[in-house]
């Protein structure tokens, strides 16, 4: 008998596919200037706008690095930058028009490929299964979900 795949294998494979049909799909709608980093900033600015630092720190990256990728975000039209009203430095970075309908596009894809594994295990299953995951992962985190980033480099 062979030993069970470790979750977090499962779970590096499961975010794959995901990820990768979720950009195929995208891509299939017209959203052909759409880089998986984008999601992460994307993801950080939907509840509301954030200066390039705590971006930064919710990415877990530099502050140069993460404020390279909101520039070429806001150059495709995703983010825009306005006036910080407390701190004349700092600029607050926030969703346009178009980065909330392709947020809405992401959204969308999202149901689509839950839907197709709910076909394969059963919506039932899938939904134990979203549970399951949330009341682990805040058991771990002081009961709040841990912010979504990406994978070291």
């Amino acid at each position: 008998m062979t030993d069970p795949v470790p979750l977090a294998r499962l779970f590096a494979m499961g975010f794959d596919h995901m990820i990768d049909n979720l950009h195929t799909r995208l891509a299939e709608r017209g959203w052909r200037d759409v880089r998986p980093a984008f999601g992460f900033v994307l993801l950080a600015v939907r509840s509301g706008p954030r200066t390039a630092t705590e971006i930064a720190a919710l990415l877990g990256t530099t502050k140069q690095a993460a404020s390279k990728l909101v520039m070429a975000m806001d150059e495709a039209g995703f983010v825009s930058h306005a006036a910080h009203p407390g701190d004349s430095r700092a600029k607050l970075v926030g969703l346009t028009e178009r980065g909330e309908r392709l947020l809405a596009a992401v959204d969308g894809i999202y149901r689509d490929l839950e839907d197709e594994w709910a076909a394969v295990i059963g919506s039932d299953r899938l939904e134990r299964l979203r549970t399951d995951l949330t009341t682990a992962l805040r058991a771990s985190h002081d009961g709040q979900l841990p912010p979504v980033r990406p994978a070291a480099e």
